[in-house]
């Protein structure tokens, strides 16, 4: 089928070339001439393991352009994957989407299927129809569709390729008939059922996720206090099978670009139908206060950082991705710095990002040895493999106090406590190899 796709970012450009994978003929709509150009020479634009090989693979049926007229015009589907970043209440900021579906009305010529891709508050994709038809410039039928994502940073091309559901919510059975056709070499099940319920699955099934984190970490501040192991209960709750292990690794708390716009949006839509969603407002709060875990966990051996050579290891909200939208460094290491510390950190992929928000005030570094060398303390952020997989020694001969506090649970404790340092984890005992007086 020919496919537009408005939009490169992580849903955009992902969904495209996973569908020019399977056959269809794919053109990607940005507005930055920059973004494109990189595209046609086969360079993503953002970091994705996979996604870069894939582009290449699939370039004889992969087209990158500004030219949004031309993409939409006689398109079969057109895939809106637009940002719908949050705004300062909290609510979902929808001009981005708006945008596209007025200039999809302004330019198709022949009949299609608009598919809603971005996360978007339920009713979105009704208002999405009446402002096409109320702009259209051709008589043409336009069917509107919600199709959402299910991917995650750092796995996404595996998540679209081989995802858990593929859920399309449609008024007419004409639409859904048509992204079945454009799903069919997918393996994997479809549930076909209406717009608001698609949109709902896409909320409801992000927020129970980010429910399911802030509860672990919740009962691994408990396991601090009265001296249980969170790794030994989370592994004895996964074995339920209504439980499942999934979601259950205690930490700082959840970041990115979904779990903290989706709670804070769905909270904000209940809200302004005068109802409530406790649960989903206590996992904000949650997730917000474990941020600052570390930082308090640091306050039992240092009364300030105040001009001590602190190392940061991992500034992205998880392994496997560059993007820092809600990382925990992004609170925490502007309070380091105002309290007075000289900070080092290390990232493999996200210190070019990083450096645009911070170009001063932090050393950065290309290697972990060069981030720990002479420093006080040592604050895991982002467990990356090269972070789990170094060698505990190296902590106390680099490091001129090796005190290590881990907001990612990178070391099994029996190791650590073969290791001379002082480690201090997540719903975990801390292991105080050099005997540190405790402040």
């Amino acid at each position: 089928m020919k496919i537009a796709v408005a939009g490169t970012g992580y849903v955009g450009l992902v969904t495209g070339v996973c569908l020019a994978e399977h056959g269809h003929s794919v053109t990607c709509v940005d507005i930055d001439y920059k973004k494109v150009a990189l595209m046609e020479s086969g360079i993503s634009p953002i970091y994705e393991p996979g996604l870069e090989e894939l582009m290449n693979n699939n370039m004889e049926r992969l087209y990158f352009t500004t030219d949004y007229k031309a993409a939409y015009k006689d398109a079969d589907v057109i895939f809106i994957g637009v940002g719908t970043p949050e705004k300062s209440d909290g609510s979902a900021n929808l001009s981005y989407v708006y945008g596209v579906a007025e200039q999809i009305a302004a330019s198709i010529e022949e009949d299609c299927v608009v598919v809603v891709k971005s996360t978007v508050p339920i009713g979105t994709n009704d208002k999405i129809e009446s402002l096409i038809k109320s702009h259209l410039r051709n008589n043409v039928n336009v069917y509107v569709a919600s199709n959402p994502e299910f991917l995650s940073q750092g796995t996404a091309v595996k998540d679209t390729l081989h995802t858990s559901r593929i859920v399309i919510g449609v008024e007419e059975e004409v639409a859904g008939e048509v992204l079945k056709e454009v799903y069919q070499h997918f393996d994997a099940p479809i549930l076909v059922t209406n717009r608001k319920s698609a949109e709902m699955i896409k909320y409801a099934s992000n927020d129970f996720l980010a429910l399911k984190i802030s509860f672990i970490n919740e009962i691994a501040n408990l396991c601090e206090i009265i001296g249980a192991n969170i790794e030994d209960v989370a592994l004895g709750m996964g074995y339920d099978g209504r439980i499942g292990n999934k979601f259950l690794n205690a930490g700082i708390g959840y970041g990115g670009s979904c779990f903290p716009k989706d709670t804070k949006a769905l909270h904000w839509l209940a809200n302004f139908h005068d109802y409530e969603l406790k649960t989903v407002k206590a996992a904000i709060d949650v997730n917000e206060n474990q941020k600052l875990k570390l930082i308090k966990k640091s306050r039992k051996y240092f009364d300030s950082l105040k001009g001590l050579n602190v190392a940061v290891l991992g500034l992205t909200f998880k392994p496997g991705t560059d993007d820092l939208r809600e990382a925990p460094t992004l609170v925490n290491i502007p309070l380091m710095i105002e309290d007075g510390a000289n900070v080092k950190a290390w990232d493999p992929v996200g210190i070019d990002n990083f450096k645009k928000l911070h170009p001063e005030n932090v050393t950065y570094c290309y290697s972990i040895e060069d981030t720990l060398k002479d420093t006080d303390v040592c604050f895991i952020f982002t467990e990356w493999d090269q972070v789990k997989h170094f060698d505990l020694r190296n902590y106390s001969k680099l490091m001129k106090n090796p005190i290590v506090i881990d907001g990612r649970n990178c070391y099994e404790l029996e190791s650590v406590k073969n290791a001379n340092m002082v480690y201090d984890s997540i719903g975990r005992e801390t292991i105080n190899n050099l005997e540190v007086s405790l402040i």
